[in-house]
């Protein structure tokens, strides 16, 4: 209904929400699951509910002195509302209540359909600000939904400020931040250059492709965060490398066959999926896949490193893809356009990769079984997606 256009520019606003969000995350983000094993969650919200209001209010409105935007107040408020909930979430991480984590992430996409869905049908709304308004009713919707499940376990009287606290939370949380901001930009910036070189209707093409790159990353990112909540509540370090090991290659297998089940399709698939301009998108998939099966490794042990809080070799490998990114974007996207982003944006990947693996590998006793998945590691990871909810 929107076209390549209106896709761009939802691709762009969102690029601009994840931006924001990585400054907000700092309190809100992988701070909040690492410290809520070590201290009270009336402690650790206060601090990650101001952070995400100041934040999401102040980053965008300083943001638009240097551009015009007349898409700034959704920004805004998509900006809190989603920093919000993202505190409440990894709350939940911490305790390692996956359940609900992937419960609400399945909610995030579920009810921001659904909300669509009405406006459009219902409301007869018919521009692209039903994206964002629709979004908006989501966020704010789940967050109230999760903060009344948190506010069952929390005594009022106990929430409090404490420097120590907060000087702990924003150090973990910027060092993590950091590394995940340089692989935002490995992902998106190739958007950026994108729009400058080719136009805002390219970038919608190429988003397409992205996105489902990113569906298939969704199982090793919840493996990640399964394995993450294991390590930071565990006291044996041979128990997480193993732990970590087994993940790695589950991930691998799962992301290969995602890969497979999605190339079978045909060009033709996607055009009546998403409309004529988006024939390019196997393609684009195709181009990305090195860099997607690479990723679901990286994710892996990106996430153990965080668990034991060795933050500076995740800083290391995103800086290394990103300088490949911003050096080789300048040649490709200019000169081959979206298939030069996805050149530079797969072997982006699997530059970082390549560095974190070996990173984890040389830490740990390299065996051949590393690369044989057993059914008693598929058992074993399956009853971690059943376990029952925790406090």
């Amino acid at each position: 209904m929107w076209g390549s256009e209106g896709k761009g520019i939802i691709s762009i606003i969102t690029a601009d929400l994840a931006i924001i969000g990585f400054f907000s995350n700092i309190f809100v983000g992988s701070s909040v699951s690492y410290f809520s094993s070590k201290f009270r969650t009336e402690q650790l919200l206060p601090y990650a509910y101001l952070w995400a209001v100041v934040v999401g209010i102040t980053v965008p409105v300083i943001v638009s002195f240097s551009y015009s935007s007349e898409y700034t107040v959704y920004l805004i408020v998509l900006s809190v509302f989603s920093a919000l909930l993202s505190a409440n979430i990894n709350v939940f991480v911490g305790k390692q209540n996956i359940r609900m984590f992937n419960l609400y992430t399945v909610l995030q996409f579920a009810v921001h359909f659904i909300f669509i869905l009405a406006m459009v049908y219902l409301l007869k709304m018919v521009s692209v600000d039903v994206y964002f308004l629709a979004q908006i009713a989501c966020f704010v919707v789940l967050f109230l939904a999760s903060s009344f499940q948190l506010l069952k376990n929390i005594k009022i009287s106990g929430i409090s400020f404490s420097k120590n606290i907060r000087n702990k939370m924003f150090d973990y949380g910027w060092k993590s931040q950091l590394s995940a901001f340089f692989h935002f930009l490995n992902n998106r910036l190739s958007f950026y250059f994108l729009e400058f070189f080719k136009g805002i209707s390219s970038v919608g093409i190429y988003s397409v492709g992205v996105a489902f790159s990113e569906a298939i990353w969704t199982v090793s990112r919840s493996l990640a965060l399964v394995l993450y909540a294991d390590v930071i509540n565990s006291k044996s370090t041979d128990e997480s490398i193993l732990k970590t090991k087994m993940s790695l290659k589950i991930s691998f297998l799962i992301t290969f066959l995602s890969m497979i089940v999605i190339l079978v399709f045909p060009p033709g698939f996607y055009t009546m999926i998403f409309g004529k301009d988006f024939g390019e998108t196997k393609k684009i998939i195709l181009l990305l896949s090195p860099g997607i099966l690479a990723m679901a490794v990286s994710n892996i042990i990106g996430f153990y490193f965080a668990g034991i809080n060795k933050l500076r070799i995740l800083n290391v490998k995103a800086i290394a893809g990103l300088i490949f990114s911003v050096s080789a974007s300048f040649y490709f996207i200019p000169k081959w356009g979206i298939i030069g982003a996805c050149i530079v944006t797969s072997v982006s990947h699997c530059i970082s990769s390549a560095v974190l693996f070996w990173q984890f590998y040389r830490i740990t006793d390299f065996r051949i079984q590393d690369f044989l998945v057993s059914k008693q590691e598929i058992k074993v990871i399956l009853q971690k997606f059943k376990k029952p909810l925790t406090e």
